[in-house]
């Protein structure tokens, strides 16, 4: 046999026996982990968790500002009665009267304890609860900063008493209570709450769908962060149960 040929035959039987075997695959470096089959395999990472001690204000404050002030006829862009617009943090800092000196002479937290049409909100609508004006009182006292975090989403047990009625009363109920409710909707009990979920207006508006009215109000505000859209979809489509 030629010498050629006897190179070309070896050749031949070392390229089969190759790429005939089985072989572990080679990593070079830390050997990867397991990897989740499961769904998305995104891992959720919290660069800047929120401080239980600390008010945040697009997560805590605006929410209740925008639910129960920044309404038509009040505080809104388009009303702005006396002045005041409550919509987002720029405006609440430079039109609520914040006083950081003496934070429960701010105007905007002095109005939510007056009585009668003095008080905000004004009658029909209910008064905010203790807890809301403590924590609208105890951001400004920690300097009435514009703070963000991360907050933990968990989507892994979603129900209506301990994730979702929570969320209604916060970004909801102040426009959609029992006096007055935005609309004729009013989102106060599970039944309420079921009824617009049922017939697709509550994911429509939280969603910004096509053909339904954006929410939460005022008009141009952001859909709800990812994780509260989450859940409540998880929610709905487990039946909207009262659970």
């Amino acid at each position: 046999m030629r010498p050629f040929s006897a190179l070309f035959v070896m050749a031949t039987l070392l390229f089969i026996t190759l790429y005939s075997c089985e072989r572990d695959p080679v990593f070079i470096g830390e050997l990867p982990g397991p990897i989740d089959t499961t769904g998305d395999t995104t891992p959720v990472v919290i660069l800047h968790p929120c401080d239980p001690d600390s008010v945040y204000f697009e997560q805590q404050v605006l929410p209740i500002l925008a639910s129960n002030c920044a309404q038509s006829g009040c505080h809104d862009v388009q009303s702005h009665e006396e002045g005041v617009i409550l919509t987002s943090y720029d405006k609440v800092k430079s039109t609520g009267g914040i006083n950081l000196s003496n934070p429960s002479n701010s105007k905007i937290y002095k109005s939510l304890n007056e009585s009668g049409e003095e008080r905000m909100p004004p009658p029909p609508s209910v008064a905010l609860t203790a807890e809301q004006k403590a924590l609208i009182l105890k951001w400004i006292q920690q300097g009435a900063q514009n703070l963000t975090c991360d907050g933990a989403c968990d989507t892994t047990n979603v129900t209506f008493s301990l994730v979702v009625k929570p969320l209604m009363d916060l970004k909801c109920v102040g426009c959609h209570g029992n006096n007055s409710p935005g609309g004729g909707i009013k989102l106060t009990t599970h039944a309420e709450v079921k009824a617009q979920a049922d017939n697709g207006k509550l994911w429509g508006s939280i969603n910004h769908d096509s053909g339904y009215k954006a929410m939460p109000y005022p008009a141009g505000s952001n859909k709800m962060p990812q994780c509260e859209l989450d859940v409540i979809r998880i929610w709905i489509e487990a039946g909207a149960l009262n659970n």
